[in-house]
């Protein structure tokens, strides 16, 4: 299992992705919204690893407190091969690439880090859905491409998540 420090949105963002997973599940995808545990939340994932020594949760903290970040949604995107991710990509602007560089800064001695995490390879999004089959690719995207509008707000919390035990705490 993993660890992970993740950009929560904020109330308007966070209900828009609510409501897309809805959608997608009207259609037949098994979207992240099948998840109904209260720590269930649509979020940006900064940085992960197999495991987060308390001490280097504690540094973090310092490197980013007080943090408030703009963040606007763009277009789908899939991540994948035979099996999708389904997500909502997060639009890399200069305060979040930022965030996310000071983030893996101070965590990077943390075991098992994806190469994908690391600063310039890292894709900022939202998922939407998980495992979404070849053949239902199509419909996810379909269902998951409407946009009201826009899709720009903030977000000013990061919370760590642990899959193992099933918890989450704020860290800012």
């Amino acid at each position: 299992m993993v660890q992970s420090v993740e950009l929560l949105l904020d109330d308007r963002l966070d209900g828009y992705v609510r409501a897309q997973w809805e959608s997608l599940r009207a259609a037949g995808i098994d979207s992240q919204g099948r998840i109904r545990a209260e720590s269930n939340r649509p979020h940006i994932t900064l940085f992960v690893a197999e495991s987060i020594p308390p001490d280097v949760e504690e540094a973090a903290r310092e490197a980013v407190s007080g943090v408030e970040v703009p963040v606007h949604l763009g277009g789908v995107v899939l991540f994948g091969g035979r099996h999708a991710t389904v997500a909502r990509l997060v639009v890399p602007s200069a305060p979040l690439l930022d965030l996310q560089s000071r983030i893996f800064a101070a965590f990077a001695q943390c075991p098992g880090i994806p190469a994908h995490i690391r600063p310039g390879k890292w894709t900022p999004h939202v998922t939407l859905a998980r495992r979404v089959p070849a053949d239902r690719i199509g419909a996810a995207a379909i269902a998951a491409h409407h946009t009201p509008g826009d899709l720009a707000g903030t977000a000013h919390h990061i919370r760590r998540w642990d899959s193992t035990a099933k918890q989450e705490w704020l860290l800012i």
